[in-house]
């Protein structure tokens, strides 16, 4: 085992996502058997209490590889020290208020803790934002994190990358560990790209194994138009409507298997993560977008020469428009 424990900052930890992080990561879920933490929880001080209760509950569960914890309400002390930070905590939007306000609204949040992260973090420190508007999010934090490179800030999309392979698992009665290949592009919204086309399943391609199932390729792309893309886009909102509050252990599992590939690794699959583009598939260098990627423990790197054809194209630059949309928004408000 390793002697020196890895400093983990989680923000929100009071909140349903921090509290399913937790216990997962102390477990070495995330970072491995053999890598002791020191988690640093930051919180709002009205979520303080939460926090420090769920801290209690960490003590009483003796995990082996938990060293400390630490609960706080100031970021640059929960960013001390720090090589892994997941930003769970943002400002949901609430009734009446326009998207500009919402950006506004994250921009005091993640500035602030983007600020922390370069002052105080370690010299490893990658973070991964989980709050949304994620991608835009990640943009403010790293935008303000002094000398930390922008590639050290990626944004979630594993949980819509989840979604898509389990979408497949439910139509070709497959396992998810035979299909490879899918992709997420743009940005985690109702925008986003779910994308099969480079996908196989049992190393058949994906439209191939739906038409043999469906009646025929246009069967096939007619329900992966309009079925798979706009339930994975939308699987959000059908949790809030079925579970009555939004994803919660499916977040949290989500930013736990993005933080451990980043670190260990993926081998010869890709998955998909919104990272700093520079410029791949056309995307405007500097937007935090999603694509697939793969990383061979020194973090996400963008799959490149993947064809795309008109129709997957269209869909990807719509989800890239509403990221630059977001983006000019933030500097109008001249946070960025």
């Amino acid at each position: 085992m390793a002697t020196s424990p890895t400093t983990v900052t989680i923000t929100g930890a009071g909140g349903q996502i921090g509290y399913a992080l937790l216990f997962r990561i102390a477990a070495g879920d995330m970072l491995g058997p053999d890598r002791p933490v020191r988690l640093r929880l930051l919180e709002i001080p009205q979520g303080l209490r939460s926090a420090e209760g769920a801290a209690l509950e960490l003590q009483d569960c003796a995990f082996p590889l938990l060293e400390d914890v630490e609960v706080t309400d100031d970021p640059r002390t929960a960013f001390e020290g720090c090589s892994v930070g997941l930003l769970v905590g943002a400002r949901p939007r609430g009734p009446g208020m326009e998207r500009a306000d919402l950006l506004a609204a994250n921009a005091g949040i993640f500035g602030p803790q983007g600020e922390a992260i370069g002052e105080a973090a370690a010299s490893d420190v990658r973070v991964v934002v989980v709050g949304n508007p994620a991608n835009t999010n990640a943009l403010l934090a790293s935008a303000r994190a002094g000398a930390v490179p922008a590639d050290r800030f990626t944004a979630l999309t594993r949980l819509d990358h989840n979604r898509a392979v389990a979408q497949l698992i439910e139509a070709l009665d497959v396992r998810a560990d035979e299909i490879e290949g899918v992709a997420i592009w743009g940005n985690h919204s109702a925008t986003q790209f779910p994308d099969v086309s480079h996908a196989t399943a049992r190393g058949v391609p994906v439209v191939d194994a739906l038409a043999e199932r469906l009646g025929g390729r246009d069967a096939a792309i007619d329900w992966l138009d309009e079925s798979f893309v706009p339930r994975v886009a939308k699987r959000g909102a059908e949790i809030i409507e079925v579970r009555g509050s939004s994803s919660v252990a499916s977040a949290a599992n989500a930013a736990i298997e993005h933080v451990r590939d980043e670190q260990a690794g993926t081998g010869p699959r890709w998955t998909s993560a919104a990272v700093v583009s520079r410029g791949e598939y056309g995307v405007p260098e500097g937007l935090v977008c999603s694509f697939p990627v793969t990383s061979g423990g020194s973090g996400y790197r963008v799959v490149e020469g993947l064809d795309l054809d008109d129709r997957s194209r269209a869909r990807f630059e719509a989800s890239v428009a509403e990221l630059v949309a977001e983006r000019d928004a933030v500097r109008a408000l001249g946070v960025l």
